[in-house]
């Protein structure tokens, strides 16, 4: 007996000491995520600028679009077969420093732009090293992906992760928005190549510093027992008959119709309508400000009800965006209606999609899974570009703009995709069914929103000035 107590002490403390090296790999988790979120704000944030600042057409535009899109899922595939020989951490960590080290050539094609250097083919040399950019990238994000789940428990995964990607999402947007000074001000004196050299030199110091937090970050133990493995033809050919298999195929499909529009949402604001980059950061930040203010609710959302229950929400406010931008083409308008209905609904379809993977794979497999999820939805995003740029190539219009064309397309293919296959996968957790009460209630949250958050951060400042004051 005294044996047995000594081995179920010694496996409670094993198990008090795992769970506190987990809570402080969360806690070093959104420290790197602050980071990562510098060079997502004042890099990724500006690629498709950079583009159209370096004399890129409509066509390399669709390109940056959709090569990358498409060879990141490929090399994530790599990276889950990478698992097998070496741990998460060290692929990690190789992966971020060469991501890191990308923005090197890339910034220095703004020098060149600048110095009148091979200005014709620029555009192409940033595709080809931004996809080396993206490449880096894939090749980490399965091991992070399978990483992330071991350390969050999944009963409060919404939670966790609504409160990562709301901080996360904050930095990236105070971060885009100063870029956003930064290169108006550079565009005045006429340096706006050098302005965005500068920016993506920032952003790679972000991603270095990200880099070394992970160094300090605990993994779990991963063993990936004989029999996990299944090709990629596999997985297509179980494809229909499976319920994950089928969430692929509904993403993928939707991936397609949205990547039609996707990449001519910039090229449409700063060439038709003219937005100084202020009024173009500040329409584009203000659908990520208003995603982080949805998270919180769709965090519990998605801990009660589901994440099928989300996607389905979120999913009709998607397809209705595109027809939005048809009418509406002041920053004003975007910003406060358009962009709070997109960031609103890809906030909440984001935190649903994915946690839905979590939820729907086994540990040993999510880290395949979603590299073969996203090799299929990589090649639907850019066969969905593809078709965007033949549509402004061949002319077709509406409202006389090609553009709106786009749009109007994309947001036809949006509804199709959801009326034909949401209904064809289903929730894999036991949870509770909205009522319809509760989705007016949610209705009524998600229509106050900013008027909640501001009101909520008064009241939040008064306590904390009373607490100064009462010490």
């Amino acid at each position: 007996m005294t044996r047995k107590k000594e081995k179920h002490e010694n496996r409670k403390e094993a198990r008090q000491d795992e769970e506190s090296l987990k809570a402080k790999a969360r806690e070093i988790s959104v420290k790197e995520g602050i980071f990562a979120s510098v060079q997502s704000g004042f890099g990724d944030s500006y690629v498709s600028a950079y583009a159209i600042g370096l004399n890129a057409s409509n066509m390399h535009m669709a390109m940056l679009s959709s090569f990358p899109g498409l060879l990141g899922p490929v090399f994530q595939f790599i990276g889950s077969r990478l698992m097998e020989k070496y741990s998460r951490k060290y692929i990690i960590l190789r992966t971020v420093l060469l991501q890191a080290l990308m923005w090197l050539p890339i910034l220095s094609l703004g020098v060149l732009f600048w110095l009148g250097v091979w200005q014709s083919a620029l555009p192409l040399i940033l595709i080809f090293f931004f996809s080396l950019y993206v490449i880096f990238g894939s090749l980490g994000a399965p091991a992070w992906f399978s990483w992330m789940g071991d350390i969050v428990d999944e009963k409060h995964r919404g939670r966790y992760f609504s409160m990562r990607n709301r901080i996360c999402g904050f930095v990236a947007l105070v971060s885009s928005v100063t870029a956003a000074f930064a290169l108006d001000f550079f565009k005045r004196h006429s340096f706006i190549p050098l302005g965005f050299s500068l920016l993506f030199f920032i952003a790679m110091i972000g991603r270095l510093i990200s880099w070394n937090l992970f160094k300090q970050q605990y993994e779990p133990r991963l063993k990936l027992e004989k029999g996990y493995y299944f090709s990629f033809f596999q997985f297509i050919s179980r494809g229909r008959k499976t319920n994950f298999g089928r969430f692929v195929i509904y993403t993928t499909a939707l991936g397609f119709a949205t990547s039609i529009a996707g990449p001519f949402f910039a090229v449409f604001m700063l060439r038709e309508l003219q937005f100084s980059y202020v009024q173009f950061m500040l329409v584009s930040v203000a659908m990520s400000l208003y995603s982080l203010m949805a998270l919180p609710l769709w965090g519990k959302f998605s801990d009660i009800y589901g994440n099928y229950e989300l996607i389905r929400l979120t999913s009709v406010l998607i397809s209705i965006v595109p027809f939005l931008w048809i009418f509406m083409h002041t920053p004003l308008a975007l910003i406060l209606f358009v962009q709070f209905i997109a960031g609103v609904a890809w906030g909440g379809f984001n935190l649903a999609t994915s946690n839905y993977i979590y939820d729907a794979v086994s540990p040993q497999r999510r880290a395949l899974c979603v590299s073969y999820k996203n090799i299929l939805g990589g090649a639907g995003g850019m066969l969905g570009a593809f078709l965007g740029g033949i549509l402004t190539k061949t002319g077709f219009e509406f409202g006389n703009s090609v553009y709106l064309g786009v749009f109007f397309v994309s947001g036809i293919m949006r509804i199709v995709v959801n009326m034909l296959l949401i209904h064809r996968f289903r929730e894999v957790r036991q949870v509770r069914r909205p009522r319809i009460r509760t989705l007016e209630h949610l209705a009524f949250k998600i229509v106050t929103l900013p008027f909640y958050e501001i009101s909520h951060e008064i009241v939040s400042v008064r306590r904390m000035m009373k607490r100064r004051r009462h010490h």
